[in-house]
């Protein structure tokens, strides 16, 4: 039988078959994927084929190929990847200013994934009720800065459901955003995920937790990858555990600048066509930082993804 993977936890996989029904599923023996040094063999949205055992057991026996997929270094083996979700039309990041703090750095790290894998990414930036003044004019200023990249760029609260009203948006709910697409909703631990995903499914699927007054860090509510389905089933969102980190897998140095849209943009008139950016004479990219054509904070993560050596800080 053929099927759909909707959730993962550990090493069992929840599947939905091609008539509907909801089986538990398991992979066989050392069933690896073609070509990809993964720590999970099977992701959500994988289409795969599920042979039942005479005892009543499931094993997943093939997998279809991938439209696309996001990956990610493990955590724990820094030499294999982790495949986020497969078969996505966008990913929505979830980022905050405050209660925690997003690093621009980590912004960037995904979004550079995002253009590495060919998937259209958007950004949330969760909590605006939290903000003050100074706040706020951060907050308009990253937008700027990454809806001049081409980004879609959205201030919200699921708190409360809506946006500022002093925050324009083109979309007139935040269904809008997913309706029609499977997203893979990703993030910072305590962002706010799982609100965002109660708030769409319009009743409390996933469980919330309160930020660490001490770290000022959120806690893991999530700790399996799940697929629901809004709206109809053309609507599909893929809520994932909180990430701290994101370690970026197999980039060669000299391609980290084709996946900064504004370092690329500029790079060409470098003096030298294999120039990285850094001290090189005649770079194009780092006149154009000096000269506030490209903003600090995009050429320090590009800076910190081409040096994506210790992989300690993605634990």
């Amino acid at each position: 039988m053929n099927g759909l993977i909707i959730r993962t936890s550990g090493s069992t996989y929840r599947v939905l078959t091609d008539d509907g029904a909801h089986i538990e599923a398991a992979v066989k023996g050392n069933f690896r994927l073609r070509g990809i040094r993964s720590t999970n063999p099977v992701a959500v949205g994988d289409y795969v084929t599920v042979q039942q055992q005479p005892d009543g057991t499931n094993w997943i026996t093939d997998i279809r190929d991938r439209r696309n997929y996001i990956i990610r270094r493990s955590t724990n083996l820094s030499r294999q990847s982790h495949i986020l979700a497969a078969n996505i039309d966008q990913v929505a990041l979830l980022v905050t200013l405050r209660r925690p703090q997003t690093n621009t750095t980590f912004i960037d790290r995904v979004l550079a994934t995002c253009e590495a894998y060919r998937v259209p990414v958007m950004l949330m930036f969760n909590k605006t009720d939290l903000l003050d003044e100074d706040d706020i004019a951060e907050l308009q200023y990253l937008l700027a800065l990454y809806r001049s990249l081409g980004y879609t760029a959205i201030p919200f609260s699921a708190l409360f459901k809506q946006h500022l009203n002093a925050l324009s948006t083109p979309f007139t709910t935040l269904l809008d955003l997913f309706r029609g697409k499977t997203t893979l909703l990703s993030g910072n631990s305590g962002v706010g995920k799982s609100t965002l995903l109660n708030a769409l499914v319009g009743e409390e699927v996933a469980r919330t937790a309160e930020i660490s007054d001490v770290h000022n860090q959120g806690k893991h509510t999530t700790t399996f990858s799940q697929m629901y389905f809004l709206d109809n089933d053309d609507t599909r969102v893929i809520d994932t555990p909180g990430i701290r980190g994101f370690g970026t897998f197999d980039f060669k140095r000299e391609e980290v600048g084709h996946y900064f849209r504004d370092i690329f943009a500029v790079s060409s008139e470098c003096r030298f066509r294999n120039c990285l950016h850094i001290d090189e004479p005649g770079c194009a990219v780092v006149e154009a930082v000096k000269n506030a054509k490209i903003a600090p904070t995009r050429y320090s993560g590009y800076l910190s993804l081409l040096n994506d050596e210790d992989e300690k800080k993605y634990r």
